[in-house]
């Protein structure tokens, strides 16, 4: 998730388009830069790696001056952090410069393409192939050579393109990235969210995919692919800069919630296509490597943790490896055992986290290979690792981790497969099934985040409770444990997930009239016994809201709400499971009162020991 801004008007371009860029900087802060048209119809480039603020410093030293630009800040997915991968990025006489949000599925076989052509590549980047596609499509008509260049691009993206050949004129376009065009007094904008142009105009227009906006002094019009005019009426924004900055949302924590189909879709972009091999990146670990493996430590921290849990459950059925999840605080002072046939898989959100690093260090040098699943391109765990592994989440805001769990749940089922298909644990046609069944979570995430009515209205009748239990077996149980954490991180209600059988052997001690209970039954093998279990709490007065699967019947005769979690392999559910789980935590919180977004004695990033 980057941000994106452009601008057309009578004033100078560079201050317009760097305030639009801090109000976009939440969305990416690897680097930042401007490409600007200068009055003899030059592209002039500046960009830096860091925060915007190294951006401004090298303008503020070197300024550039024009009335056409466009700008970028930056969350790297492919290529690591600096100047050379910072966008715009550009052709290779300077002659097309183009910032992007987005990813590029297809990039390495248009980069092949291009350069058999005889282009040349500097960065290590998607975007640099959007510029070179542009420049080969192009005869005279900037509009026409954008349009002819995505029909070549999978994936996602929302651009910005400007061109010396024709300096009165932006082109943006949109598909799977948000982008919308503001209108002032005699002056457009173009951005990747609202809040980049509040302070120059409240009129916009709201672009759907596939639809391209060439922008000039004269004002926008707005196209369809077959350059077919459209008419579009425009919509006058009332938020104010706060809300905006959420998307219109009242906390990052619901917005990063909602966010979820799309980090997913993100992460499995490109590496999980039927009836090809898992591609995961740049990853070096090869097949007789994998054979040896005869342990495997995941290890991390806090919500990381609990994907993990999730990942050694994935990995010993599919991949039939030992595995072992380990606390990151905790493992190295118990003494591990680790040899060259150890495989370390360390999850972290931020790639900073000190316990985790403090971990990786220590299996590396005891000769273990490390496998690195991060969020952050150019962390310390990405550079330390002999493998890294990105989600792609975007940059999350909010201190409870919710996109960045779900794609890192999603990182270990690619993981697990791609052993499975190494170790050939699995047969081809088992392999297919679940990676269909993958590539339509995004679309079932977005049914669970629209059939939230149950949650909310559970959340109202229960938030002023001081104890919560969640129950559930196998991956339900891994679930529970993610559920009672977000209860507790964003809400301070005491909340504990237990595994179903444990029940008598004294948690049943705590159950009384009104006991608030989680049970989760997604677990088509454990369902009866599960049952069993929620009958033990009913019996005993507590009031329970149950999750199984949409079209499993019985539940609702034994518990007080029921939500119905859309059809997926048993393996897959927890990813839907826990969105419903997080959506119940905001509701408690929100009802409550307390500061969803930043609860007290919590931080983002754990950074010491």
């Amino acid at each position: 998730m980057c941000g994106i801004v452009g601008f057309v008007g009578k004033k100078n371009a560079t201050p317009i388009l760097i305030d639009g860029l801090s109000k976009l900087e939440y969305r990416g802060y690897d680097s930042a830069g401007v490409a600007v048209l200068d009055k003899e119809n030059n592209i002039n480039v500046v960009k830096a790696k860091g925060r915007l603020v190294n951006l401004k410093g090298k303008l503020d030293s070197n300024p550039i001056e024009g009335y056409i630009g466009i700008g970028h800040t930056r969350w790297a997915t492919h290529g690591e952090p600096s100047d050379i991968n910072a966008h715009p990025h550009c052709n290779a006489d300077g002659t097309i410069s183009v910032v992007h949000n987005g990813i590029i599925e297809n990039y390495i076989e248009l980069r092949e393409w291009l350069m058999s052509l005889g282009y040349k590549f500097i960065s290590d980047t998607d975007t640099e192939v959007i510029p070179q596609i542009i420049d080969h499509f192009y005869n005279g008509d900037l509009l026409d050579a954008v349009i002819k260049a995505t029909t070549k691009l999978e994936g996602s993206y929302a651009l910005g393109v400007i061109s010396s050949k024709e300096p009165n004129k932006l082109i943006a376009v949109r598909k799977d990235s948000p982008l919308v065009v503001g209108v002032g007094k005699g002056e457009y904008f173009v951005a990747s969210d609202v809040p980049a142009m509040l302070s120059h105009t409240r009129d916009i227009y709201y672009l759907n995919d596939k639809e391209f906006v060439e922008i000039t002094e004269d004002g926008v019009k707005i196209f369809n692919q077959e350059k077919q005019q459209i008419n579009r009426e425009l919509v006058h924004v009332t938020w104010n800069a706060d809300a905006a900055e959420k998307g219109g949302y009242a906390h990052f924590m619901i917005k990063e919630i909602n966010e979820q189909p799309k980090a997913i879709k993100d992460t499995l972009s490109s590496r999980v296509v039927p009836g090809k091999p898992i591609n995961l990146d740049n990853i070096t670990i090869t097949p007789e490597q994998i054979k040896n493996i005869d342990r495997i430590y995941v290890i991390a921290c806090g919500t990381a943790y609990h994907a993990g849990v999730v990942g050694k459950y994935v990995i010993e059925k599919l991949a039939r490896i030992p595995v072992e999840v380990d606390i990151a605080s905790e493992f190295r002072y118990r003494d591990p055992m680790i040899d060259k046939n150890t495989l370390m898989i360390v999850l972290s959100q931020s790639g900073e986290t000190a316990d985790t690093l403090a971990a990786l260090r220590e299996a590396k040098s005891m000769g273990a290979r490390v496998i690195a699943i991060t969020n952050v391109v150019g962390s310390s765990v990405s550079r330390e690792a002999d493998d890294v592994l990105y989600t792609w989440a975007g940059p999350e805001i909010a201190v409870a981790s919710t996109k960045a769990y779900t794609t890192q749940l999603i990182t270990m089922y690619m993981l697990a497969l791609f052993f499975a298909e190494n170790k050939k644990t699995l047969s081809n046609a088992e392999i297919d099934k679940i990676k269909e069944d993958m590539l339509t979570i995004p679309e079932k995430a977005q049914e669970v985040l629209k059939n939230k009515d149950t949650i909310q209205k559970f959340a109202s009748n229960t938030y002023m409770h001081k104890d919560m239990f969640f129950l559930g077996r196998g991956l339900d149980y891994a679930v529970a444990m993610e559920g009672a954490l977000k209860v507790k991180e964003i809400s301070y209600i005491h909340s504990e997930a237990y595994a179903g059988g444990e029940l008598k052997h004294g948690t049943m001690a705590l159950i009384e009239e009104g006991t608030v209970v989680i049970a989760l039954a997604a677990q088509n093998d454990l369902y009866d016994k599960m049952v069993s279990n929620i009958k033990e709490v009913t019996t005993r007065g507590a009031k329970v809201l149950g999750f199984t699967a949409k079209g499993k019947t019985g539940l609702e005769k034994v518990v007080d709400s029921t939500v119905y979690i859309p059809e997926i392999s048993d393996v897959l559910s927890p990813v839907l499971v826990v969105i419903y789980l997080q959506l119940l935590a905001y509701y408690i919180a929100v009802d409550k009162g307390c500061d969803v977004d930043k609860p007290r004695n919590l931080a983002k990033s754990v950074t010491v020991e």
